[in-house]
């Protein structure tokens, strides 16, 4: 079986989207056996795959090919994420930096309530 790179990422649930696959591909942003890829590129069984994400890199081991997109619980009969540990850990130093982000946007409604009871009772 002849499998296309982008519609192996899109049948096992990595984008969204074939088109987003594509994309992907053409940024450079796949990687297959340390060779960036075109959409086009045949994947085959045992290959090893990276997939360039901000902040991280994803790196995958192709165990099946299928090009038919599969449900949430058989991917993992598909595939199998090997990314390391110290990658997954910049992508949970990320998310708690984007949370704390948060504070520099405007007040929310129940914030300028809030912030409205406390001058009134200052005053």
């Amino acid at each position: 079986m002849v499998v296309r790179i982008d519609k192996y990422l899109w049948a096992v649930r990595i984008f969204k989207t074939r088109n987003e696959a594509s994309i992907a591909c053409r940024y450079g942003k796949i990687i297959v056996n340390n060779q960036t890829v075109k959409p086009s590129y045949a994947i085959r069984a045992t290959d090893t795959i990276e997939v360039k994400t901000n902040p991280i890199i994803r790196v995958f081991e192709v165990k099946e090919l299928s090009d038919k997109r599969c449900g949430p619980p058989l991917v993992s009969s598909y595939i199998r994420e090997i990314t390391p540990t110290e990658e997954l850990e910049k992508l949970k130093v990320a998310e708690i930096a984007k949370r704390q982000n948060k504070g520099n946007m405007r007040p929310t409604k129940k914030e300028r309530r809030q912030l409205g009871k406390l001058l009134e009772d200052s005053e």
